[in-house]
C-alpha cells in the first residue's frame, strides 16, 4: 500500500542516522564534532515495520500492512528507500558543509490494484487500476549543524514517469526535514512534504465514469473530471532509538512514526473522496531495523 510505503522509506531513512550527539551531562558533554560511526563507509541497513493506513489514497477504511525496506551505502554510492521503490544518490558527501544529492529513482504504485483490498464496495464496483512502474529523480540538499553540531536541515524534490502505461502521468515531491538527536542513541525527525500530480495522473486516480452499469442506480457516483494541480500536503513525526544505546556502532534499532496528510483539490472532490471516503488521511507505524 502507498501510504504505508511512504512511512516505512521515511523511518527507515531517518533510521539510519550518521551521527548522534551523546548524552547531554556533567561527565559526558557534547563533542565538538560527530564521532566516527558505522555510516561513514559502507553499510547496509534492513527493516521491517508494521503500519496502519488507509487501504487507498482518499479511503476511509484502514488496515494494517507490512514491508520490508533496505537502505545502503557502497562505495560512496547510497540507496535510499522510497514508496515501493528506491532512490540511488550519485553524489558523494563532503566531509564539511552542505551536502548535495541527486540521482535516480524507481517505484511501484499499487494504489486501487487489487479489488480485495478496496474495502469500500462501491468504490470496488469501478473496477481495479493496474500498477504504475515510476521512473524519474530525486535532488536535494542538506544544511547541517543548524542549531548545534549533530542537527540538519534537508530539502528534497523527487519526480517521476510512469512508464508501464498505468496512469501515463507524472507526479513531483518537494520536502523538507529537521533532523535533531536527542541523546547517543536517540533521534528525531519532522517533515514536511506536498505533491503535485499532472492531468493524466489526477484523471486515472480521481475521474469517476458518469455510469456504471454494475451498482444500483442510488449507489453510483456522480461523474467526475479530474485535473491536476496540487494533490496532498502533510506532516510526519519520526522517533528512533537504537537498543544498544550507542547508533554508532549499527545494530538493532525501533523505529516509530505518526503522520497526517490532507488530499486538496480535485484529490479532494473526486466523489471517491468526498462521498466514499476522507481527504484527512492519518497513519501510525512501528518497525525495526538491523545496520551492519
Amino acid at each position: 500500500m502507498i501510504r504505508f510505503a511512504h512511512v516505512a522509506a521515511i523511518a527507515l531513512s531517518c533510521a539510519a542516522f550518521p551521527a548522534l550527539a551523546q548524552e547531554v551531562d556533567a561527565e559526558d558533554p557534547l563533542p565538538a564534532g560527530p564521532p566516527e560511526t558505522v555510516f561513514d563507509g559502507d553499510f547496509l541497513s534492513v527493516g521491517i515495520g508494521v503500519g496502519y493506513n488507509a487501504s487507498y489514497s482518499g479511503s476511509d477504511d484502514y488496515g494494517v500492512n507490512i514491508l520490508p525496506i533496505v537502505q545502503a551505502s557502497v562505495g560512496g554510492i547510497k540507496i535510499n528507500p522510497r514508496p515501493a521503490g528506491i532512490a540511488v544518490d550519485l553524489v558523494p558527501d563532503p566531509d564539511e558543509g552542505v551536502a548535495i544529492s541527486a540521482g535516480p529513482l524507481i517505484r511501484l504504485r499499487n494504489d486501487r490494484t487489487d479489488v480485495e483490498d478496496i474495502r469500500d464496495d462501491v468504490v470496488a464496483a469501478y473496477g481495479e487500476l493496474d500498477r504504475a512502474v515510476e521512473l524519474g529523480g530525486s535532488v536535494g540538499l542538506s544544511f547541517p549543524k543548524l542549531l548545534h553540531p549533530f542537527d540538519s536541515l534537508s530539502v528534497n524534490l523527487d519526480a517521476a514517469w510512469d512508464v508501464a502505461g498505468a496512469h501515463g502521468g507524472m507526479y513531483w515531491s518537494p520536502s523538507v526535514t529537521y533532523f535533531t538527536p536527542f541523546s547517543r542513541a536517540t533521534a528525531a525527525s519532522l517533515s514536511f512534504s506536498t505533491t503535485f500530480i499532472d492531468d493524466k495522473f489526477a484523471d486515472y486516480y480521481y475521474s469517476v465514469p458518469p455510469a456504471n452499469a454494475l451498482l444500483p442506480d442510488p449507489d453510483v457516483l456522480p461523474g467526475f473530471q479530474a485535473e491536476g494541480g496540487m494533490q496532498s500536503y502533510g506532516v510526519n513525526l519520526l522517533l528512533a532509538h537504537d537498543l544498544s544505546g550507542d547508533v554508532t556502532d549499527g545494530g538493532f534499532s525501533l523505529v516509530g512514526i505518526g503522520g497526517w496528510s490532507k488530499l486538496v483539490n480535485d484529490a479532494a472532490d473526486t466523489p471517491f473522496t468526498s462521498i466514499r471516503g476522507n481527504n484527512d488521511q492519518y497513519f501510525i507505524a512501528l518497525g525495526v531495523g538491523y545496520t551492519f
